[in-house]
């Protein structure tokens, strides 16, 4: 009776897919992002090269903050739903920052209304 568990494929196809891998790496918020692309173009500086990085950090999506081995897979990042996506998130209205939530859930300055005169 029985034979393998069924659920024991679907347990190791989803810990060695590409997007739950993908879930790992660090990425900049939306708020970081959003104030780099606000910025002027002569404040920002050209990339330095790190041997650490694909593509010795040349190759870069400031929209989706991912580094890419070279121009062509950069290009082609360009093209794809989910970079098209990103950009137009960012062109859209401010993302909350840090300070937005911290206000909503009440711990924000406090109100202590206005200062009597003391006689």
């Amino acid at each position: 009776m029985g034979g393998k568990c069924p659920h024991r494929k679907v347990k190791k196809r989803r810990f060695s897919h590409k997007s739950s891998r993908r879930a790992k790496f660090l990425l900049k918020g939306d708020d970081a992002v959003y104030e780099q692309l606000r910025k002027p173009d002569e404040e920002r500086k050209p990339l330095p090269q790190d041997e650490d990085l694909p593509g010795m950090g040349q190759y870069y999506c400031l929209h989706c903050d991912r580094y890419f081995a070279n121009v062509t897979v950069r290009d082609e990042h360009f093209r794809t739903k989910r970079h098209k996506k990103r950009v137009k998130q960012m062109m859209g209205p401010a993302p909350h920052t840090q300070l937005d939530a911290d206000l909503a859930a009440g711990m924000g300055m406090p109100d202590n209304g206005p200062k009597l005169m003391s006689m």
